[in-house]
């Protein structure tokens, strides 16, 4: 006689077939983010190859380094670069220790909190605030008719153009960078100043260190990563900058980006390739820039946990 009820759970024991129908599952959780993985294939990775692709073809698509060796050939693109980089690196040397004693001022300096929400808040917003909207403000404020330029010459008979004051140079160009540079730096480095434990004062005051050694032995060390990661982050931001600056001036000022704009739009410099090996100069800049600023990054990350 067959035990029916062995059999039964020795059926039970095993594992059900899989079912066709319940076996395939769609990939839904991939559904909220596949907008960010398309926008990013579609306007970011595909311009590049396309641009890097092309830096090395000449009109007819042959293969050549012609575009790239006349980066550093002809004097007008190299300038570019140098007035570019010359920009960058002191509105970001600038902007990053402004918006360090700002950072520290809000954050530590014992100011009531509608001070830091402020703050905060109208950094965020000025972080952003750039392009032409930037440049009428200064003009608006600035300028050669701007209010402040007016009261200073009509209250104070001070006139800062006739002292050499101009938008058009490079030290113009840094103020203005400026405007968005310092709110930037306040924005990024907050976190990291809030990083910093109160245990670790109380330890130093506890084995007798003063304020001065606690800030020099304690602090900026822990900050130094976070602090050179913004600088260099600064500089990117700074070096693909073209809305303000063209605002300003139009083709006449000779950066790097309104040197792009006109070999590939410009009716008088159109060069589509050589425009192309601008375009990978400044990839590679702003990579190598984008590469230090992941590693100082995580770097700091590793101290403020």
């Amino acid at each position: 006689m067959t035990d029916l009820s062995l059999s039964n759970r020795t059926i039970a024991s095993k594992p059900a077939p899989p079912n066709a129908a319940t076996a395939f599952r769609f990939p839904t959780q991939w559904i909220g983010v596949a907008p960010f993985f398309i926008f990013t294939i579609m306007f970011l990775i595909l311009p590049t190859l396309y641009l890097v692709v092309g830096a090395f073809q000449d009109g007819n698509g042959h293969l050549t380094l012609d575009n790239l060796l006349q980066l550093v050939s002809d004097p007008s693109i190299s300038n570019a670069y140098w007035v570019s980089i010359k920009i960058s690196f002191w509105s970001a040397i600038i902007g990053a220790f402004a918006g360090l004693a700002l950072a520290i001022a809000i954050v530590r300096g014992g100011l009531p909190n509608w001070i830091r929400s402020a703050t905060l808040t109208f950094s965020g917003v000025a972080s952003n605030f750039a392009g032409l909207p930037l440049a009428f403000a200064f003009i608006a404020t600035l300028g050669r008719v701007g209010i402040v330029t007016a009261l200073l010459r009509d209250v104070f008979n001070l006139n800062i153009y006739a002292m050499g004051f101009n938008f058009l140079t490079t030290a113009g160009l840094i103020v203005v960078y400026l405007f968005f540079q310092i709110p930037l730096m306040v924005v990024i480095i907050v976190p990291a100043i809030d990083g910093l434990k109160k245990e670790w004062g109380e330890a130093a005051a506890t084995l007798g260190a003063t304020q001065a050694q606690y800030w020099r032995m304690v602090v900026v060390p822990v900050l130094w990563p976070s602090f050179l990661g913004t600088v260099i982050l600064l500089f990117a931001n700074s070096f693909g900058a073209i809305a303000t600056a063209y605002a300003f001036a139009g083709p006449a000022l000779n950066i790097v980006p309104i040197k792009l704009y006109s070999q590939i739009n410009g009716d008088v410099l159109h060069n589509p390739q050589l425009g192309y090996a601008i375009a990978f100069g400044m990839i590679v800049i702003t990579g190598l820039a984008n590469v230090f600023y992941i590693w100082f990054r995580t770097r700091s990350e590793r101290w403020l946990k």
